[in-house]
């Protein structure tokens, strides 16, 4: 048997019991890229990686798969529309659409929208770390196709060889995740909350140091008791710094991460106010220098978001921000846009047009643009106004659009934070059990 150009003009697929023959030479621009392949095999070795069995008298080729799925993508292939099975899962659905060759942009905008809402339900997120970290499994040939080598002969899959420096490794490994997840062990949970307790105590000590009864005379003590606790914070959070850049797998990609720049930010200050001091003193100099002390002092309160280290909600924030930033730069715009026009129309309304006294909170356009603004936002301070029967006329429909410009780009922004809230839900139960399977071993 010959396989390639030179084989049977005629090929037979059966996919889970149906049977479909085409030309050989159909197969060779096949839409879907899985069957495709099957016109470049030349022996049956190769036709083994691409399909579950051959039979060479027949010239069949053999697909374990749900039939009815591949005749509704035979159906995309024919017509172009790719829409789900009824009566079947979206999930199952979409895993024959993979394994077949196709992509979740290949369904009609309905289907993937259900395809989007069914992963988010049931938290079928994974990161880029997550599949090149797992085993591959299931369909014909997985270890063939997926570029595994085999395994030698005489060898278990299940005792594989330690390379030199395995356990180094395992070691660091097991480090970065107690420091990078709050939830991988025991461990990392006792470590978090001491974490967590320290940026609660620097709080309270900032918040209690900004209070005038603290800075008075009879209270110097408490004021040295709290540059000790300080001190202290600062040491705890500058060692967990330091261990978990040594630890860290990229050394670049751990200075770029946001958390990161932030632990920085929250920690650099510290130690500018203390060279500062030592080089200046408690004198006139440092009087002088008095201001960019307290700056430097009050950039302690980005210790604040060290807690999205250990929340998902906090972390779903941010998730959800760097995900949507176009739909943030759209909103800005609608803000911007419409402040623009408002603010000039009341400033002619209230002030330009002269009907009656000039409304001062209106004398130019950028004052007139805080009265857009609060009046969009619905927030309503007061403190600017209209005060002529056209300029109240104005207010309404400024209040009203501000309503449904800042509703528009807000559905776009929900589903992305249900998005990421689940993705990071799933991450954190996926730490949860392996630390229950901890306790058990």
């Amino acid at each position: 048997m010959t396989f390639g150009r030179g084989g049977p003009p005629v090929v037979v697929l059966n996919v889970g019991g149906t049977r479909y023959s085409f030309s050989r030479e159909v197969l060779k621009d096949f839409p879907l890229r899985r069957v495709s392949r099957l016109h470049g095999c030349l022996s049956e070795q190769d036709v083994l990686e691409v399909c579950d069995d051959y039979d060479r008298e027949r010239n069949e080729y053999f697909f374990d798969r749900h039939s009815e799925a591949f005749g509704f993508i035979l159906l995309y292939v024919r017509y172009g529309h790719l829409r789900f099975v009824p009566h079947m899962c979206e999930l199952s659905f979409y895993n024959e659409m993979i394994y077949w060759g196709l992509e979740g942009s290949h369904l009609d905008y309905c289907c993937q929208r259900r395809l989007d809402d069914r992963m988010s339900d049931t938290y079928t997120f994974y990161s880029a770390e997550d599949i090149r970290t797992e085993p591959s499994g299931g369909g014909s040939g997985s270890s063939k196709s997926s570029g595994q080598p085999e395994q030698p002969k005489g060898q278990e899959s299940g005792d594989p060889v330690a390379p030199p420096g395995a356990g180094e490794k395992k070691w660091l490994e097991r480090m970065r995740r107690t420091f990078e997840e709050p939830t991988s062990s025991v461990a990392a949970q006792i470590l978090a909350t001491v974490s967590i307790l320290f940026v609660i105590v620097s709080m309270v000590v900032l918040c209690a140091s900004t209070m005038p009864e603290w800075r008075t005379a009879e209270n110097r003590s408490l004021e040295e008791q709290s540059r000790i606790i300080e001190a202290i914070c600062i040491g705890w959070f500058t060692a967990e710094c330091i261990v978990r850049f040594i630890v860290s797998k990229d050394k670049c990609e751990f200075v770029k991460r946001p958390l990161n720049i932030i632990d920085l930010l929250a920690i650099t200050p510290y130690y500018i106010s203390v060279l500062m001091t030592i080089f200046t003193g408690e004198n006139s100099q440092l009087q002088r220098a008095g201001v960019t002390l307290r700056v430097l002092r009050m950039m302690r309160i980005f210790w604040v978001i060290k807690l999205a280290r250990h929340f998902i909600g906090l972390q779903t924030l941010g998730l959800t921000l760097k995900r949507c930033y176009r739909e943030m730069v759209m909103l800005l715009v609608f803000v911007c846009v419409a402040m623009a026009i408002f603010s000039a129309l009341a400033q002619l309304l209230e002030h330009g047009l002269k009907i009656g006294k000039p409304n001062e909170g209106y004398a130019s356009i950028p004052a007139a643009c805080w009265w857009v603004i609060i009046s969009m936002t619905t927030v309503g301070y007061g403190d600017v106004c209209p005060i002529t029967i056209p300029g109240r006329i104005l207010g309404g429909i400024c209040v009203v659009s501000g309503i449904v410009l800042l509703a528009l780009p807000i559905t776009f922004i929900y589903h992305s934070f249900v998005q990421c809230y689940h993705e990071l839900k799933f991450r954190s139960a996926r730490y949860s059990r392996s630390l229950s399977a901890e306790f058990l071993d």
